[in-house]
């Protein structure tokens, strides 16, 4: 027990006759703690990149809340109106008519135009 561990500190196993295979499986293990290391990287960015477009998400849905709060207030009547005074157009004081046409009017009056 005291020779292998006294074999192992002083890495006799990498110089042995055998050595060839210790070197491949500790390249192997090193590529494999490399390739281990690459995916948490990428990882920890795309975590990263999906909190940054979460919270511009948020602030985007926010900006239109605001903006369509704003829209419904420059759409009203009123708003409208006070726009209009300050360019000299007045509301109107007669109320709109609606215009009827009938079907037999309309053909005669075609009739009247294509002939």
């Amino acid at each position: 027990m005291k020779t292998g561990i006294y074999g192992i500190l002083k890495a006799r196993f990498l110089i042995d006759d055998d050595a060839i295979k210790n070197w491949r499986f500790i390249v192997f293990v090193i590529l494999l703690a490399i390739i281990m290391i690459a995916n948490t990287q990428r990882f920890e960015q795309k975590v990263f990149k999906i909190a940054e477009l979460t919270s511009e998400v948020k602030e985007l849905r926010s900006e239109f809340v605001d903006r369509r709060s704003q829209l419904m207030k420059l759409r009203m009547e009123s708003t409208v109106s006070d726009k209009m005074i300050a360019k000299e157009i007045y509301p109107s004081t007669v109320p709109p008519v609606k215009i009827k046409v009938k079907k037999e009017a309309e053909k005669s009056f075609l009739k009247k135009i294509w002939h």
